[in-house]
C-alpha cells in the first residue's frame, strides 16, 4: 500500500560522510573500511527502510571520492564452488565483475581485486587471468597461518606478512566484496600490518548497515536482519563490551561479539600498544537509525521482510537450497512479532484465486481450465493498495496472467480486453512445443515480456501497458506454487518482492 518514506537519504550521507571523516581524523593516517552487506543495490535495506536508495552507499563514496579508493575481494572458494547470489541469480565471480562496471558507471574505480584464502584453485586461476587480460591489477592472499589463535603468528612475516601487500595511495580504502566471507577484515588486517612495518599509521573500522546499534534489540528492523542471514545463522544481541565499558546498551550480532576479543588483541599487537576500540560498536561506522524519520512505516515494511523471508525459505527448502534449521529459525521470528502468512494481503489474495480456479474447472463452467492437473494462482498489489490476480491456463502462468492484469490495471486497460492475441501465445506455444521439444507449452514471466514488448512495437495500448511495468518495481506478489526458472527469472528483473507457497505446479522433476 502506498506510504510515505521513513528513511531520509540526504542526512544518512551527511552523517555518515562526517562520521566517517572524523575517524579518519583522530587516527591522523590511513583507515581501512569493511563495507559490510551490499554497496551497490541494497534491496533489503530498501525494503525495511522505505525511502532508502539502493545506492546510496555509492552516492556516499562520491562525496569522499577526493580521498578514497575501492579494493573488492572474494573468496577463492565460492569462485570455484560457483556460489550463487540469490537476489541476482548469478555467481560470485561474476557478480564482482558486475561490481566492478557497476562502480565504474558511477565515476568510481576499484584499484585493485583481492582473491582470499587462495590455494591455487583452477577457477579461481581462470578469473583471475580473465580480469588481469582486462588490465585489472589482481592480488592473492593465501589463508592465514595461525588464525584464530595463534597471534604470535598471525601477526608476522609468516603471517599478514605473507600476503603481499596491496598498493593503495589514498586515506581512506574501502574494503568490499561480494557476499559474506570474501576476507575483507582479513584484507583489512594484512594492510594494516605491512603499512605499519614500513612507518605508515593506519587503522580499521567497519561500515556494517545492520542490525542498527541504535534502535532496540527486539524493533522489527533489527529482527528482519536476522530474517536475511538465516542461512548465516547470525543473532542479535546486546553488545557486551560497549555495555560494559559505557554503560549503553547498543545492538551488534554474534559473529562480531564472537571476533571481538581477537580482532582488538591483533590490532593491539599490529600498534604496539592497546587497540583504539573496546566494544565492536565502536569499531564502527553506523548512523543509519539517525536518518529514520518515521519509525511506524519503517516497522510495518520490517514484518513485511520478516514474513516474505520465512516464505522464501519454505521455498527454497521445498527445493533443497534451504536447510529445516533455516526454516525453523524463520519460524521463530514470526512468532517472536506475531506475524502469520496471511499478514502479507498477497498471501490470501492468491489462494483464493486458485481456489476460484478449481471450482470453475469442477462446475465445468471453465473446460479449458479443467484440463490442468493442477491450479495455480497469482496475487500482485499495486503501489495503490490494489490487489490484482492471475491464475494459470493452458496458455499462461499464473504470475504472467497476473502481470498482465497489473498493467491493464495500472493503464486503465478494460480487463475484458486481451493484451496478447490468444493466437500469438498459441504462436509461440507450438514453437516451444514442436522446435524446442519443450513439455510445457504455457508463457512464463519471461517469455511474456519479449512477446509485449513485440506487441508494443504494433499496437499504442500494449505500448501504454509496457510503459506501466517500471511502476511495479518493489510491489509485492506472492504465488501458490513454486515458480519456474522462467518466471523468476522475469519477475526479478522488474524488480517485483516475490514470495510463494511449496507446491509444485508439475509432477515433473525438471523444471524447464
Amino acid at each position: 500500500m502506498a506510504q510515505g518514506p521513513g528513511f531520509d537519504n540526504e542526512k544518512y550521507i551527511a552523517e555518515q560522510a562526517s562520521y566517517i571523516r572524523d575517524r579518519m581524523k583522530s587516527f591522523d593516517g590511513r583507515l581501512y573500511i569493511e563495507f559490510g552487506g551490499k554497496i551497490l543495490a541494497d534491496f533489503h535495506a530498501a525494503r525495511v527502510l522505505p525511502g532508502y536508495d539502493p545506492n546510496v552507499k555509492v552516492r556516499l563514496l562520491k562525496e569522499l571520492e577526493r580521498d578514497a579508493e575501492i579494493i573488492l575481494c572474494i573468496h577463492a572458494g565460492a569462485i570455484e564452488e560457483r556460489k550463487v547470489r540469490a537476489d541476482y541469480g548469478i555467481t560470485y565471480d561474476a557478480d564482482a565483475m558486475r561490481m566492478i562496471d557497476e562502480l565504474g558507471e558511477w565515476g568510481l574505480s576499484v584499484s585493485s581485486v583481492v582473491i582470499t584464502r587462495w590455494r591455487g584453485e583452477p577457477a579461481a586461476k581462470a578469473f583471475m587471468t580473465k580480469l588481469q587480460n582486462r588490465g585489472i591489477r589482481v592480488y592473492t592472499h593465501e589463508p592465514t597461518r595461525g588464525y584464530p589463535t595463534d597471534i604470535d603468528l598471525i601477526v608476522s612475516d609468516e603471517g599478514y606478512g605473507a600476503n603481499p601487500r596491496i598498493e593503495v595511495t589514498k586515506p581512506l580504502v574501502v574494503v568490499t566484496g561480494p557476499g559474506p566471507g570474501s576476507g575483507k577484515m582479513a584484507t583489512c588486517l594484512s594492510q594494516i600490518y605491512h603499512d605499519t612495518r614500513v612507518g605508515q599509521r593506519a587503522m580499521y573500522a567497519k561500515f556494517e548497515t545492520f542490525p542498527i546499534w541504535s534502535l532496540p534489540l527486539k524493533h522489527p528492523v533489527n529482527i528482519a536482519y536476522e530474517a536475511a542471514t538465516l542461512d548465516l545463522h547470525d543473532a542479535n544481541l546486546i553488545d557486551p563490551f560497549h555495555l560494559e565499558a559505557t554503560g549503553e546498551t547498543a545492538v551488534n550480532y554474534n559473529r562480531d561479539v564472537e571476533s571481538f576479543p581477537i580482532l582488538r588483541e591483533i590490532l593491539a599487537r599490529i600498534r604496539g600498544g592497546e587497540s583504539p576500540y573496546r566494544s565492536p560498536t565502536e569499531m564502527g561506522v553506523n548512523r543509519a537509525g539517525f536518518a529514520i524519520v518515521d519509525d511506524e512505516i519503517c516497522r510495518e515494511a520490517a514484518k513485511q521482510e520478516v514474513v516474505r523471508r520465512y516464505l522464501r525459505s519454505l521455498s527454497e527448502y521445498a527445493v533443497g537450497t534451504a536447510d529445516k534449521a533455516q526454516v525453523e529459525k524463520a519460524d521463530l521470528l514470526m512468532k517472536e512479532l506475531g506475524l502469520a502468512p496471511e499478514y502479507r494481503r498477497v498471501v490470501p489474495a492468491a489462494r483464493e484465486a486458485a481456489v476460484a480456479a478449481s471450482r470453475a474447472a469442477e462446475t465445468g463452467s471453465d473446460p479449458a481450465r479443467a484440463r490442468l492437473s493442477v491450479f495455480c494462482g497469482a496475487a500482485v498489489e499495486l503501489p495503490s493498495g490494489e490487489i490484482v490476480t492471475g491464475k494459470n491456463s493452458p496458455l499462461l502462468h499464473a504470475p504472467t496472467a497476473a502481470l498482465l492484469n497489473a498493467a491493464k490495471a495500472l493503464a486503465g486497460v478494460p480487463d475484458d480486453i486481451p493484451l496478447l492475441s490468444p493466437l500469438v501465445i498459441e504462436s509461440i506455444g507450438r514453437l516451444k512445443r514442436e522446435v524446442f521439444h519443450r513439455k510445457n507449452a504455457s508463457l512464463d514471466v519471461d517469455e511474456v515480456l519479449i512477446a509485449l514488448s513485440i506487441g508494443a512495437a504494433l499496437t499504442p495500448m500494449v505500448q501504454v501497458c509496457v510503459d506501466t511495468l517500471p511502476t511495479l518495481r518493489g510491489c509485492k506478489m506472492h504465488l501458490t506454487h513454486v515458480p519456474s526458472p522462467g518466471d523468476e527469472a522475469g519477475l526479478r528483473k522488474l524488480g517485483i518482492n516475490l514470495t510463494a507457497d511449496t507446491l509444485f505446479a508439475s509432477k515433473r522433476l525438471f523444471e524447464e
